[in-house]
């Protein structure tokens, strides 16, 4: 599916590892055979088939691209054990503390409850913001493009479409310093910025994600 950030996480790994692949767009409102065959259980996106069997959820992916073609390209997951277990903290921080406030804040029509999400997403990204600036490198986890980046690297490019569809800023310079140079170092990054959606396609679809979400909740 052209426009899940779940499915670059994938392409940017495999492209850290120099991993060439056939791609195959899925349309999710008409779901192949092959994806309820190859994902039973979630019936989503992405799906790695590696060797004949299927590798499911991009988290889970990722770390399987890393460990399946280890030695190839550059590393994803941090060679100490404790430096790894904080990555995959900081992997679940995403979708359990830092993605639903800014859902909620792009998703809701202005007023009292978007003004609790965006503070609600400011206080997340404050703790971020203090995670990368304490690590002083140009990513999470060295001077390359590591695990932690990849799970937030749908952000680097999300949240800015939702400013200028919303027309609010939320990560700003002067409030986020060390994140937004993150974000521009991270979409410039070479795994990355060959394989990056199509922005202006993507923007349309957003808009009319926020209008049907504003609709449906007056």
């Amino acid at each position: 599916m052209w426009a899940s950030p779940y499915v670059y996480t994938v392409k940017w790994a495999l492209s850290i590892k120099g991993v060439e692949y056939e791609y195959v767009e899925e349309d999710l409102r008409n779901k192949s055979s092959q994806l309820l065959e190859h994902n039973p259980a979630h019936k989503k996106v992405p799906v790695l088939v590696y060797n004949g069997k299927p590798v499911a959820e991009s988290d889970v992916i990722v770390e399987f691209i890393e460990d399946a073609w280890k030695g190839h390209g550059g590393r994803i997951l941090p060679e100490d054990p404790h430096e790894r277990a904080m990555a995959r903290f900081w992997v679940r921080f995403v979708p359990d503390k830092l993605s639903p406030p800014i859902w909620k804040w792009f998703t809701t029509a202005g007023g009292e409850e978007q003004d609790a999400a965006r503070e609600a997403a400011m206080e997340q990204l404050r703790v971020l913001e203090e995670e990368l600036a304490n690590g002083g490198n140009e990513f999470f986890a060295g001077d390359s493009v590591g695990l932690v980046d990849l799970s937030l690297g749908g952000l680097a490019y999300v949240i800015p479409m939702y400013e200028e569809i919303i027309g609010e800023r939320l990560v700003t310079e002067e409030k986020f310093p060390s994140l937004c140079a993150w974000m521009g170092r991270f979409l410039a990054a070479p795994p990355v910025k060959d394989h990056l959606p199509p922005m202006e396609e993507l923007k349309l679809r957003f808009r009319a994600i926020r209008e049907y979400f504003v609709k449906n909740s007056a």
